[in-house]
């Protein structure tokens, strides 16, 4: 089960990155953290501007309220949505009781 919380306003979550896939998707949870695809490779921050662009499409937020807090080096990271509303909040509860499976 996916692991997350709502602090002030904001939703932080930790997110699992395999780089270097051959198309960026969201694919489910996997030891308590989202499980991400990314195309982008791992150099010069790409695959994190790749993350924080698939994540702002999925949840339908801005990409300047995705924030990588933790991980900028490290496939494990620890992503906050600033700001995340009821509709946001209850769009990912529903992501994650419907498409999410574990990887």
């Amino acid at each position: 089960m996916l692991q997350y919380s709502v602090q002030n306003g904001d939703l932080v979550f930790r997110v699992q990155v395999v780089p270097r896939a051959s198309r960026s998707e969201v694919l489910g949870e996997h030891n308590g953290s989202l499980r991400v695809r990314l195309a982008a490779l791992p150099v010069d921050g790409a695959a994190n501007d790749e993350l924080r662009r698939l994540l702002a499409k999925t949840f339908k937020v801005p990409r300047s309220s995705v924030q990588l807090v933790l991980g900028h080096t490290s496939r494990t990271k620890q992503i906050r949505m600033v700001g995340v509303n009821e509709e946001v909040l209850r769009m990912f509860q529903t992501f994650l009781e419907t498409k999410l499976l574990p990887v």
